[in-house]
């Protein structure tokens, strides 16, 4: 027998509670965020031509994105609702053919519109990341966030700083892990009375 939700009993017994839905939890059902992007509000700054931003969720590491001018690049993903984001997961370009163009010291925005080179470094990160060349392996997790201060976010910006010491930076993938933040459906509740 399978376990009731909403503390009702499966018979209906004792502790049976009225016909509500079950309350939105957190922490289960984790799904991989990208795919709630709102893609014409994403954009990112410094982005070589060929290889775009568009290519970190085709799932290909060979085409992944670079920078065009100097290692520093700022992503911007902006979702279709608001999401709790649990952690981040970048994947290295072409399976590690040039492993000095890993990107190394990420500075994550929450909720934060047009930030541009001129002012990012000037606005303090809900947090910052520096990412070995392990983390980047296809073995390896995802990097946790703080879960805490990403619990109501609309949009993500990624400052890439520096990378292992190439005139570029490249990435393979971006993965983002989390879940829709729950809402109420007022039209779920019956009329008490």
């Amino acid at each position: 027998m399978f376990p009731s939700l909403g503390g009702a009993t499966a018979n209906g017994g004792p502790g049976a509670a009225a016909a509500e839905p079950a309350p939105a939890k957190d922490g289960e059902g984790l799904i991989n965020l990208c795919d709630m992007l709102d893609k014409p509000m994403c954009y990112a700054r410094n982005e070589n031509t060929s290889y775009p931003l568009g290519n970190l969720f085709i799932g290909d590491s060979r085409l992944g994105m670079q920078s065009d001018a100097d290692e520093q690049l700022i992503i911007h993903l902006t979702f279709q609702e608001f999401v709790k984001v649990k952690s981040i997961k970048f994947a290295e370009w072409n399976m590690g053919s040039n492993p000095d163009m890993n990107p190394v010291n990420v500075h994550i925005h929450i909720n934060r519109n047009n930030l541009g080179f001129e002012d990012i470094e000037d606005v303090d990160p809900a947090q910052t990341i520096t990412l070995t060349a392990a983390d980047l392996q296809d073995v390896s997790d995802a990097i946790d966030l703080y879960y805490v201060k990403f619990q109501r976010v609309k949009s993500l910006t990624f400052f890439i700083e520096d990378n292992a010491g190439a005139d570029i930076t490249a990435i393979g993938g971006l993965q983002i892990m989390g879940r829709t933040v729950a809402t109420t459906n007022m039209n779920d509740f019956k009329k008490q009375g």
